[in-house]
C-alpha cells in the first residue's frame, strides 16, 4: 500500500506542476520485460514491468530542473541461487551454514533515479542533485568510469543516477574543465573528480583524475552487524585518458586508466575499439579490453572473483576480452545482429543474436539470445545459463 501511495503522490505532484506551469514537460516510458535462463536442466523465468516518468522544466534561461521516477515490479522466479551458476570447486569455498546467503533477490522497487537543478551561465554550468555520470569512450567497458558497470549482453541500457555536484567550465571553444564531488559520510570517503576535455583535428580527448572509495566485499565472511557480507572498503586513485574520432573512414576510440589501490594491488584497464558502416548499411564494431585486476588462468578464479563480478563490484574476472558486433537493417523497421564476447584469457565465449523492431516512433521491441560456450569454471561456461531476453517499450 505504501508503494502505491508513493506513486500516487508522485503523479499528483507531476500533474499539479504541469497545470501550474506550461513549460513543464512530462514524458517517459512503460517497459515490460521477460528473461529466461537454462539452469541445471530447468528453464527459469523472470518478468518485470517498469514505469519511468520524467519531468523537465526550464524555469528560466539559466535554470533547468529535471527528474525521473522509476517504479519496477518483478514476477516469476524472483530469487536466484548464485551457487547454481558456479563450478563445484568454487561452491566448495562457501563456509558451512552460509549457503542461504548466496541468493539474488528481485524485489519490487520504486525510487527517484535522477533529480537535479542545472544553472547555466556564459562560461560555466553548475549541476546539483542526483544525476547520471557517464565517463569514457568505450562501448562495453569504460576504464575511467568508477561509478557504473555495464551489462555485457545489453551495454546500452540506461545507467542509474548518482548524488553529485558538478561544475563544467568552458575555456574558449576547444576546452572544458569538469569538476565533480559525490558526497559520502565524510570528506575522505567522498568521490572527487577533475577532467579536462579538448579536441585536436578529428579527435576529441579527455584526461581524468578521480579519488573514490571502492567498496569490495569478502564473500566468505558474513558481518552480523550490517547483515551483509564483510565490507572491505579501500581508497582508489585513478588517472586516465580517453579519445574518440575518425581515422581513414573508421570510427576509432581508446581509453586507459591506472589505479592506485589502498588495500590491494595496483592495476590498469585499457580499451581500444573501432567501427564502420558499409555502403549497404551493415554496421560492424570490435572492442578489445584488458583489466590486469583479472586473471589469466580460469583455475585461479575463486568465490570472491565470481561474486564481485555478479554483484557488479568489478568489471571482469578474466584479464583480456574482445567484443565484436555486426548489425544489418533487415527492413525499414527491423534490424538484426549478432555479438560475441570472447574471453581471451580462458578461451570461452558467448554468442548473442539480437533483434530490434520498431512499430512506430513510440513503440519498440528488443530481444537477444545468449549461448555460452566454454568449459565449466570459465567466464562463459554453459553452467552460467543459456537463455535470452525480450523487452517491449512504449514511450509517451
Amino acid at each position: 500500500m505504501k508503494k502505491w501511495l508513493s506513486v500516487l503522490v508522485f503523479f499528483s505532484f507531476s500533474l499539479t506542476a504541469v497545470a501550474a506551469q506550461d513549460s513543464v514537460e512530462l514524458f517517459g516510458y512503460f517497459e515490460s520485460q521477460a528473461m529466461g535462463a537454462d539452469i541445471k536442466d530447468e528453464f527459469l523465468l523472470l518478468y518485470s514491468n517498469k514505469l519511468r516518468v520524467d519531468l523537465k522544466s526550464s524555469l528560466s534561461e539559466k535554470v533547468t530542473f529535471a527528474a525521473n521516477f522509476d517504479y519496477i515490479t518483478f514476477h516469476g522466479k524472483t530469487e536466484w541461487n548464485i551457487l547454481d551458476f558456479l563450478p563445484a570447486e568454487v561452491v566448495a569455498e562457501v563456509p558451512l551454514g552460509m549457503e542461504a546467503f548466496y541468493v539474488l533477490p528481485f524485489s519490487d522497487r520504486h525510487f527517484l533515479d535522477n533529480a537535479y537543478i542545472k544553472l547555466s551561465f556564459k562560461h560555466f554550468d553548475l549541476t546539483v542533485g542526483k544525476q547520471q555520470i557517464s565517463l569514457g569512450t568505450g562501448y562495453v567497458w569504460n576504464p575511467t568510469d568508477v561509478f557504473n558497470i555495464k551489462e555485457l549482453f545489453d551495454p546500452t541500457y540506461e545507467q542509474p543516477g548518482h548524488n553529485a555536484m558538478r561544475l563544467d567550465v568552458s575555456l574558449g571553444s576547444m576546452y572544458t574543465i569538469t569538476t565533480l564531488f559525490s558526497p559520502e559520510d565524510t570528506w575522505k570517503n567522498s568521490a572527487k573528480l577533475i577532467q579536462l576535455k579538448g579536441r585536436i583535428s578529428h579527435f576529441d580527448y579527455s584526461m581524468t583524475g578521480i579519488e573514490k572509495v571502492w567498496r569490495f566485499h569478502d564473500y566468505t565472511q558474513f558481518d552480523p552487524v550490517s547483515m551483509n557480507f564483510l565490507e572491505l572498503p579501500g581508497k582508489r586513485q585513478l588517472l586516465g585518458a580517453s579519445t574518440a574520432g575518425e581515422l581513414l573512414g573508421l570510427g576509432v576510440w581508446a581509453e586507459y586508466a591506472y589505479n592506485w589501490m589502498e588495500n590491494s594491488e595496483n592495476f590498469y584497464e585499457l580499451v581500444v575499439g573501432t567501427d564502420y558502416t558499409f555502403n549497404f548499411q551493415t554496421y560492424m564494431m570490435i572492442e578489445y579490453y584488458r583489466n590486469t585486476l583479472g586473471k589469466t588462468d580460469y583455475e585461479q578464479y575463486n568465490l570472491n572473483d565470481w561474486m564481485r563480478m555478479i554483484a557488479l563490484e568489478q568489471k571482469a574476472i578474466s584479464r583480456d576480452q574482445i567484443y565484436a558486433f555486426i548489425q544489418h537493417p533487415a527492413t525499414d523497421l527491423m534490424s538484426v545482429g549478432i555479438s560475441t564476447i570472447y574471453s581471451v584469457s580462458d578461451n570461452s565465449f558467448a554468442l548473442v543474436p539480437t533483434l530490434n523492431y520498431s512499430f512506430s516512433d513510440n513503440v519498440e521491441i528488443f530481444a537477444y539470445l545468449n549461448f555460452n560456450i566454454g568449459k565449466e569454471g570459465k567466464v562463459f561456461a554453459k553452467t552460467m545459463g543459456n537463455g535470452g531476453l525480450i523487452r517491449a517499450r512504449v514511450y509517451f
